[in-house]
């Protein structure tokens, strides 16, 4: 890769879970009020056909890993696991009650935090109170987040008997001296482990996390952890950019200092040693960031372009309408989105006083619906299109305009109602999409949000 084009395009800017991003949302405008309306009506039009989706976020973990951004509460009292399941099963009660029907769910993921914190006896609790008021949609999937250290083949085998299907493992990086200073020790051993063991049980889709850019990782430690990773052979792999955001209150990124982390050059040919050996080693690559098998679902379904992405990453179909439950979680209406409260005592508090538990969110306009899916359409298919007909075309040529740099520099095709990322410009993707993004560019922020693009 072009270190002129690196240094160029490495700047602040965001991931694109979402449109308009998080920093961005109107919550002087917002009310728990309209967040409810925009979830009933996105539930009238949904799930009698596609279903919904529900994200579980259980934040307890054992110990502080310090490369995660994520909401967590570190601890080794596994009591807190009961009180905890039961204000989930309580929340996900004051839904039901809002949407007056039964759910029909598509997609149920347990994220986290620590999903294997919990013991088996008490995810199946969790699983049994959910499904209690719940129906199936056809060719539903539910996954989760497993610990190599901690998840056990009973922990595989419980879920695994309540529909579970699909499973990833965070590996990281398999060098000690990057696992030390990021405080996520684990042999491969575990890894091979777990994954052999939910192999054996029947998931369909087992994945590993793999992460470049970490504190002291270079170029030979990527290699051995594909290395290792092809004796295993996952199904997919989400082959993530380190997240550098050591401003994000507790997120407990303390453990090196900023000169132990590679240079975007660096890290860039980190990305693409891994994207090489990948692809040798049979993985096609799937959106930005993730590779899969020919055999796996998410492959199936960027052939057939329906790849989607939402607060859970890429899933293999699309659902309107999805609901988190849990502290911090995030739900996404298509008309709106919401965030519950980030601690779990007010979390408690207010599930126990049968209010939903959201503190901010956004509801969006029609130029915000828009730009939405342009950007999505970027995140999943590299390409995006309009015609003349559309809403906001303005707004579009301009964005068109905003890219011609980016066209001269090969990395995008530019038509007159149509743009097309080339394979160069796909580790760009986040750039390209910031031209649309006409909120960042009415505002640029104050202080540093985003982690780096590169």
């Amino acid at each position: 890769m072009c270190n002129s084009l690196v240094n160029k395009y490495n700047v602040a800017g965001p991931r694109y879970t979402s449109y308009p991003t998080v920093p961005y949302w109107d919550n002087q405008s917002f009310s728990l009020k309209q967040w409810k309306s925009s979830l009933s009506v996105s539930f009238d039009e949904s799930n009698n056909s596609e279903g919904i989706s529900l994200y579980i976020h259980l934040p307890y973990c054992e110990s502080m890993c310090t490369f995660c951004g994520c909401n967590k509460r570190i601890t080794k009292q596994h009591d807190v696991e009961l009180p905890y399941i039961k204000t989930v099963l309580k929340e996900w009660s004051l839904y039901c009650e809002l949407l007056n029907g039964r759910p029909k769910i598509k997609e149920l993921h347990l994220g986290g935090g620590t999903p294997t914190f919990f013991s088996p006896e008490n995810l199946s609790v969790l699983i049994k109170g959910i499904l209690r008021k719940a129906a199936l949609a056809e060719h539903f999937e539910f996954s989760f987040e497993g610990h190599p250290n901690n998840t056990t083949h009973q922990h595989l085998q419980t879920l695994f008997d309540l529909g579970f299907s699909r499973v990833s493992f965070g590996v990281q990086d398999y060098n000690k001296t990057v696992q030390k200073a990021i405080h996520r020790v684990q042999p491969f051993e575990n890894v091979k482990q777990a994954t052999r063991s939910a192999r054996a049980i029947g998931y369909t889709s087992i994945g590993h996390d793999i992460i470049f850019g970490l504190p002291f990782q270079n170029e030979e430690h990527v290699a051995k952890t594909i290395e290792l990773t092809k004796e295993l052979m996952p199904d997919r792999i989400a082959f993530y950019s380190y997240a550098h955001v050591p401003w994000l209150k507790g997120n407990g990124q303390r453990g090196f200092k900023e000169d132990d982390l590679p240079s975007g050059t660096s890290k860039r040919k980190q990305y693409e040693l891994g994207k090489r050996l990948l692809s040798e080693a049979g993985y096609h690559e799937i959106g930005m960031d993730h590779f899969a098998l020919k055999t796996d679902s998410l492959f199936k379904a960027m052939q057939e372009q329906k790849l989607h992405r939402n607060f859970m990453g890429y899933t293999a179909s699309k659902t309107q309408a999805m609901i988190g439950l849990g502290v911090s979680s995030i739900s996404d209406s298509w008309y709106g989105f919401s965030q519950n409260v980030k601690g779990i005592e007010a979390y408690c508090h207010l599930v126990d006083q049968n209010i939903i538990p959201v503190y901010r969110g956004h509801i969006l306009n029609d130029e915000d619906l828009v730009v939405r899916q342009h950007i999505l359409n970027l995140m999943c298919n590299f390409e995006t299109s309009w015609t003349e007909n559309t809403g906001h075309l303005e707004m579009l040529k301009h964005s068109v305009f905003k890219l011609r740099e980016m066209e001269v520099d090969g990395l995008v095709e530019l038509h007159n109602n149509s743009i097309k990322v080339t394979p160069k410009g796909r580790p760009y993707v986040r750039n390209i999409c910031m031209a649309f993004d006409v909120l960042l560019q009415r505002k640029q922020p104050e202080t540093r949000l985003f982690s780096m693009t590169i």
